[in-house]
């Protein structure tokens, strides 16, 4: 099938570079002086401590927050490093810490996938080493370290082809690899260790629908066999005197196992995590895509529950010997930060003022599927006007979140929408896959009985995605554009028979299908950029960044100018400094300035 805009790919080509200041001037000429009405209240809401990661080391917490202005790696209640000490525009994307808090390796980018790891002697502040590209799930062993390397192109040392992952040891800057020789395409390695440090525990993933894990001495890689795994996804949770195992295989609702026995069988709600601490096992279950925790003994009896006065979110962030640290948000809380040890106990947190209300609703999709959505206004507020927020993909849950630019607009009398779509894991791993592959359609089917829903409550929309997220709003724009008053699309995948071929697209395979095999009549007949045909759309904003380097700009540039050749009254934004991950914190707020402009002009807030 030939493509007339395949030159658009090309991200040198001049024809491009002028799209692109051209359709950057024409969308600041139609937001006009808007974004800067609501740039000071949302940079109000961003600019709150907002905790990221944390890391548990004899010597203090670990913690790393995205701050006013900079991020900032904290050891307790002292600075460590800051973004802006690395350079402008940087964002601090991840860190690592021995467990002594001797060293440090600081992971940072201007919003691309690809990072600069700093490997930092706390003791004496000297840098010892660096490595780039997509690095991950660094251990230390005494004075050397394991890396997890994801190779987005050409080949990996043992010549498999990217995207690959493979494990490397390294120390005073020689490194070797040590697992994954021969590991196919497309395959993800994630490597831990328990808290005793004796084992590693390595999943192998072929993308979000199975999983091996592989299991042995930490210090004798050699040694890691594969012990479990099958066509279904399971990860190892810790280790005493056995392994203990989070499987989905079954119901796909979640179970604790070992090698030997069932320890939690499945039950009515899925488990989202889990984790062993000491002789206990935590468990973190979704009900209706909120999170409540379950403490269980190695036996498998409930010894309590622990819930929350709203419906939010837990994660897990890290567990050492005799305790565990986890973050808890929600639609208006920043954070929590709790720690389990012997009883559950807050930490720390982020709470702004006023009083929002978060109801529950349903839809009924196509086949009688019934849909949850979470609906949040001002408290007193009669929602008329929603942006409405879809993903459904990869198994990832769209639970309750604190999202700093929503707050303005539910202060002018908005509300939010949060739809749990099929291809989520919201309702267990059979959720997941009734939304992936040739059951996409399904999910695009519950978005639009969503906004369905929504019409029949005289509620104007502006139905919203990013990344599989802005995939499915294009899809259910070219499909039902009526149910719409505005769509925003963000650094979307829609080019559904080229996306393997650009950047790591083809990582995405297992999830969407392959278009060079018999699956490509199953993508065709939904892929946005070959479904558009001449017909009424709403206003639609496409943004994307120059340097995103994990969803192709492409998508965006192709799938804007072709609604613009069928008279769309589409809008095009491009961020020139940062990629698919985020930005500087000034970058992110003017980009977020625009959206809600965009939005509040179309919803006539």
């Amino acid at each position: 099938m030939e493509d007339p805009l395949l030159w658009m790919e090309d991200l040198n080509d001049p024809r491009v570079k002028d799209f692109i200041i051209r359709e950057n001037m024409r969308l600041r000429e139609f937001l006009g002086e808007l974004p800067e009405r609501w740039y000071p209240e949302i940079k109000k809401y961003y600019s709150l401590p907002y905790l990221i990661k944390a890391s548990i080391t004899t010597s203090g917490y670990f913690k790393l927050y995205r701050m006013e202005e900079e991020y900032v790696i904290m050891r307790d209640n002292e600075k460590i490093i800051t973004s802006k000490e690395l350079g402008e525009n940087i964002i601090i994307n991840n860190f690592y810490v021995d467990d002594s808090g001797k060293y440090l390796a600081v992971s940072y980018s201007e919003g691309t996938d690809e990072a600069t790891i700093k490997i930092i002697n706390l003791s004496t502040g000297e840098v010892v080493d660096e490595l780039r590209g997509v690095i991950g799930d660094i251990i230390w062993i005494d004075n050397s370290y394991y890396y997890v390397k994801f190779y987005r192109s050409g080949k990996t040392p043992d010549g498999v082809d990217a995207p690959a992952t493979r494990v490397f040891l390294r120390s005073h800057g020689e490194e070797r690899m040590v697992f994954g020789e021969g590991i196919p395409t497309s395959h993800f390695i994630s490597l831990r260790k328990d808290p005793t440090d004796k084992f590693a525990m390595i999943t192998v993933s072929l993308g979000w629908s199975r999983s091996d894990i592989y299991f042995g001495p930490l210090k004798e890689p050699e040694k890691w066999r594969r012990i479990y795994g099958g066509n279904f996804i399971s990860y190892p949770i810790g280790h005493r005197d056995e392994l203990y195992i989070l499987s989905y295989e079954g119901n796909g609702m979640g179970k604790i196992i070992t090698p030997t026995r069932t320890v939690i069988e499945e039950g009515e709600y899925p488990i989202e995590d889990a984790v062993l601490l000491g002789t206990r096992v935590v468990v973190n279950y979704l009900k209706d895509a909120s999170s409540y925790l379950s403490i269980f003994n190695l036996r498998g009896q409930r010894l309590s529950v622990f819930e929350f006065d709203v419906p939010g979110s837990v994660e897990f962030l890290d567990t050492g010997k005799k305790e565990m640290l986890f973050r808890y948000t929600s639609f208006a809380v920043p954070y929590r930060l709790y720690r389990l040890a012997r009883d559950v106990e807050l930490v720390e947190s982020a709470e702004i003022e006023g009083e929002y209300t978060v109801t529950e609703d349903w839809a009924v999709s196509r086949d009688g599927t019934k849909i949850h959505m979470f609906l949040v206004s001002k408290y007193g507020t009669q929602c008329s006007r929603a942006i409405v927020f879809g993903y459904g993909g990869f198994g990832i849950s769209l639970t309750p979140h604190f999202y700093p630019h929503i707050i303005p607009f539910l202060e002018k009398g908005g509300c939010f929408v949060v739809t749990n779509l099929r291809g989520g894991k919201e309702y267990g791993e059979r959720w997941h896959r009734a939304g992936m592959r040739e059951n996409k359609q399904n999910v695009f089917d519950d978005y639009i009985a969503c906004l369905e829903r929504l019409k029949s409550l005289g509620i104007k929309t502006l139905a919203w995605g990013r990344s599989n997220g802005g995939l499915l709003v294009a899809a259910a724009l070219t499909q039902r554009p009526d149910l719409m008053d505005g769509a925003m699309i963000g650094y979307p995948v829609i080019d559904m028979l080229r996306y393997p071929k650009l950047y790591i697209g083809a990582a995405w395979i297992p999830e969407y299908g392959n278009p060079d095999t018999e699956d490509r009549e199953f993508l065709l007949r939904y892929s946005p950029y070959h479904n558009l045909i001449a017909r009424n759309y709403p206003p639609t904003l496409i943004y994307t960044g120059l340097y995103d380097d994990r969803v192709h700009p492409a998508h965006a540039l192709k799938f804007a100018k072709k609604l613009r050749e069928f008279g769309a009254p589409v809008y095009l934004r491009v961020e020139t400094k940062s990629g698919h991950i985020g930005a500087s914190q000034e970058i992110r707020i003017r980009e977020l300035a625009d959206l809600m402009a965009f939005a509040s002009k179309i919803l006539e807030l």
